[in-house]
């Protein structure tokens, strides 16, 4: 249960900083950007999953997917492609979206990997996993959303 603490904290961290930083200097903060650090180091640390536990990301799919350490290793650079973008002003927009995308389009595969019981990241516990893992990314979600999407021109439209 360790897991979804250290999500938090890291995508959180940044921005408590900026902020208390804010309030002990009395000067202006940049909320987005904190946030956003938050964010790329988030996927920065997901991403890593991908790489260091290959064999058991692999398990959280069906074995009807095919390639699927490909797959698995696939989507870790795709977190860290969405990470770079957070830490760019440029590209973030398009993390932004990104990281929304990937959160959602990933879900399933976290419903699947608590039904089988996956040892992977809480999954292990079963479906019970679910009333922590739905909430925690639709944490995630709103946090980019809050921070990042809200208030700003679609990128594609800019």
């Amino acid at each position: 249960m360790f897991t979804p603490i250290l999500m938090l904290v890291t995508l959180t961290l940044p921005y408590a900083v900026s902020r208390f930083l804010t309030i002990w200097r009395g000067d202006r903060g940049c909320e987005r950007t904190a946030a956003a650090i938050g964010a790329g180091l988030l996927f920065l640390l997901t991403a890593s999953g991908h790489f260091t536990q290959v064999d058991a990301m692999m398990q959280m799919l069906p074995a009807w997917v095919p390639a699927r350490q490909a797959l698995v290793l696939a989507t870790g650079v795709l977190e860290i492609v969405i990470a770079l973008g957070f830490f760019s002003r440029r590209w973030r927009p398009y993390a932004a979206w990104a990281a929304i995308a990937v959160l959602v389009g990933f879900f399933p595969v976290n419903i699947y990997a608590a039904f089988v019981h996956a040892p992977m990241g809480g999954h292990a516990w079963g479906p019970v996993y679910l009333l922590v893992r739905a909430p925690l990314q639709a944490v995630i979600v709103a946090w980019i959303w809050y921070f990042l999407v809200r208030g700003q021109p679609r990128p594609w439209r800019a």
